[in-house]
C-alpha cells in the first residue's frame, strides 16, 4: 500500500501526458482532483492502520543497487505519517484551487501529480540514497513550475532556487557518503546507520559529516543565512506551487534533522547543540522582523516561513541538552517540531492561497495598492483573518499547540534562547495585525487606472473549498491534537533514546 501511495502519482501523469490531445481540459484537471483525492483516502486507511505504540510500519525492502549498499525501503513511523498526510492534503488542496488554471493544464497538473510522488517518497524513505533522489527531484519539478507558471521574474527566481538548492543537496550527498564509508559494512540504510552509530568516538569525522549534512538540510529548510532564494521563489511562483513549497518542500529540511542528522550522528548533535540553537533564534527573529519591513503581501508571507522554521530548528537544538533537563521536555520540544511542521504546512499554504486569490483580483501583491476589501469581499477577509490569527499562534489553532510544546520543552535548557524567541510571536502579531488593517479596512481602494469602476469580486467556490479545510484541519488540531500527538510522542522518545547513546 506504501509503494502505491508513492508511486500513484506519477503513473497518473504518465496517463495523463499520454491522453489525447482531443481530451477535454476538464477532464484532466477532474482526473487530477480525483488522484488526489484517492491519496489522501489511501493515507486515512495508512493512519486507520497504524499502531500508535510506535516503531516503522508498512515496511517494504527490495533489493535495488546491492553493489552500493543501497536498496529500496521504505517505512512509515510517528515522524513520516503525519507529514505524509499533510502533502497529500495540501496537494489535493491545490488541485482543487487549480481548477481555473487554463495555462497548460494537462502538464501543470502532471507536474504537481510528479511533485506530489516526490515529496512522499523522500518522507516514506529509509535509504539515505533513496532520500536524497527524492530530495533532488522535488527539486527539479518545483524549478519548472516556478519557471512555466510564475509571474513576471519567474525563470531568474526559479534558476536561483535551482542552484542554490542544488548545491545545498550535493554537500547533502557528501555527508551521506561519508556516512557510508564509515559504516562496516557499508551501507546507506538509515535503520542500519542508527543501529551502528559508527561516527561514534571519532569527533573530528563527525563533525564535519555533520557539517555536511546540516548545511544541506538548512538550505531546504531553509534557515538564516541559507534562506535568501525563498523569498524571490514564493514572489514569483504561482500560488499552488508557494503553497506546496512551503508547506511541504522546506518540512524536508527539518524533517531531515529528525530521520538523520540526530539519531545518525548523537554525539556531534550533543556537542554542537548550542550552535544549532543560535541558527535557530537568529532564524526566528530575523524572519520575523524583515517579515514585518515588507509591503509585498507574498513575500511577507515567505518571511514568516523562515521564522517558523526556526522554532523548529530551536527545538531540535534544545532537546540535544540532555544534563539540563528532563526527558518529558526533550520529548516535548521534539514532538512540537513535528506539530510544527504540520501546524506551519496548513496555515501557510492557506495564506498562499489567499496571497494568490488576492493577486488575481488586483494583479499586485503591494498591500499600499489595497484597502476596504472586506466590503467587497467578506469570505475573503473573514479567511485571511482566520489564517493571519492561526499563524501567529492563538489559542484554538495548531500553531499555538505546537509552538506551546516547542516552547515548554526548550525554556528548562536554552531560558534566554528560548526567551528571544517569544519575541517572534509578538512580532508576527504585529505584522499580521498591520497586514489586516491595510488590506482589509478602512475606505475602499483597489489598484487600477483612476476612474475605472472598483470591483473585488469574493472567493469563488473552488478557491473556498481549498482554503477552508486546510483552516479547518488547523483548528482541529488546535481543539483536540490528541489523536495527532498520540502518533508523535512514541517516535519523539524513540529519537530522544537514540540522541542519549
Amino acid at each position: 500500500m506504501l509503494t502505491a501511495l508513492v508511486f500513484a502519482p506519477s503513473a497518473i501523469a504518465l496517463l495523463l501526458l499520454a491522453a489525447p490531445p482531443a481530451v477535454p481540459e476538464r477532464v484532466l484537471r477532474a482526473v487530477w482532483v480525483a488522484t488526489t483525492a484517492g491519496e489522501l483516502g489511501l493515507v486515512i486507511a495508512l493512519w486507520a492502520g497504524y499502531e500508535s505504540t510506535g516503531g516503522t510500519q508498512y515496511e517494504v525492502r527490495a533489493r535495488w543497487i546491492p553493489s552500493a549498499g543501497v536498496g529500496y525501503h521504505i517505512g512509515v513511523d510517528g515522524l513520516s505519517l503525519p507529514l505524509l498526510a499533510l502533502t497529500c492534503f495540501l496537494f489535493l488542496a491545490c488541485s482543487v484551487y487549480s481548477l481555473r488554471e487554463n495555462r497548460r493544464p494537462r502538464l501543470f497538473a502532471a507536474l504537481f501529480l510528479f511533485l506530489q510522488t516526490t515529496c512522499l517518497g523522500l518522507f516514506a524513505s529509509l535509504d539515505l540514497i533513496l532520500f536524497f533522489v527524492f530530495f533532488d527531484l522535488s527539486i527539479v519539478a518545483m524549478f519548472f513550475v516556478i519557471a512555466g507558471w510564475g509571474h513576471s521574474g519567474a525563470r531568474r527566481a526559479a534558476l536561483m532556487f535551482f542552484l542554490y538548492t542544488f548545491v545545498g543537496s550535493l554537500v547533502l550527498l557528501l555527508g551521506f557518503i561519508a556516512l557510508y564509508l564509515a559504516a562496516a559494512p557499508h551501507t546507506f540504510d538509515m535503520v542500519d546507520l542508527i543501529r551502528q552509530n559508527p561516527l561514534a568516538g571519532r569527533s573530528a569525522y563527525a563533525a564535519l559529516v555533520l557539517l555536511a549534512i546540516g548545511i544541506g538540510l538548512a538550505v531546504k529548510t531553509p534557515t538564516f543565512p541559507f534562506h535568501t532564494w525563498l523569498p524571490p521563489a514564493h514572489t514569483e511562483a504561482p500560488a499552488a506551487g508557494s503553497a506546496i513549497l512551503a508547506g511541504v518542500l522546506l518540512k524536508m529540511g527539518t524533517y531531515g534533522f529528525l530521520r538523520i542528522a540526530m539519531p545518525m550522528l548523537p554525539d556531534a548533535w550533543r556537542r554542537y547543540a548550542a550552535v544549532i540553537v543560535v541558527i535557530g533564534v537568529l532564524s526566528v527573529l530575523h524572519g520575523a522582523l524583515v517579515a514585518l519591513a515588507q509591503t509585498h503581501f507574498k513575500r511577507m508571507v515567505a518571511y514568516t516561513s523562515v521564522n517558523h522554521m526556526g522554532y523548529i530548528v530551536l527545538a531540535v537544538g534544545a532537546a540535544a541538552a540532555v544534563a539540563d533537563t528532563s526527558a518529558q521536555a526533550r520529548s516535548l520540544a521534539v514532538t512540537g517540531s513535528v506539530t510544527q511542521m504540520v501546524s506551519h504546512g496548513l496555515i501557510t499554504g492557506a495564506l498562499f492561497l489567499l496571497a494568490g486569490a488576492l493577486h488575481e483580483r488586483g494583479r499586485t501583491y503591494e498591500m499600499t495598492a489595497y484597502g476596504g476589501v472586506a466590503s467587497l469581499a467578506p469570505v475573503f477577509a473573514a479567511l485571511t483573518g482566520v489564517a493571519a490569527f492561526a499563524s501567529l499562534g492563538l489559542p484554538g489553532f495548531s500553531g499555538f499547540v505546537a509552538e506551546f510544546q516547542i516552547f515548554t520543552g526548550s525554556l528548562g535548557p536554552r531560558p534566554l534562547a528560548t526567551s528571544l524567541s517569544v519575541l517572534g510571536i509578538l512580532l508576527t502579531a504585529a505584522l499580521f495585525l498591520r497586514a489586516l488593517r491595510q488590506v482589509l479596512m478602512g475606505p475602499l481602494r483597489l489598484p487600477g487606472a483612476p476612474g475605472t469602476p472598483l470591483a473585488f469580486p469574493d472567493l469563488r467556490r473552488h478557491e473556498s473549498l481549498a482554503v477552508v479545510p486546510l483552516l479547518a484541519a488547523a483548528v482541529v488540531i488546535g481543539v483536540a491534537p490528541r489523536f495527532l500527538l498520540d502518533v508523535i510522542e512514541p517516535a519523539s522518545r524513540t529519537v530522544l533514546e537514540q540522541l542519549t547513546r
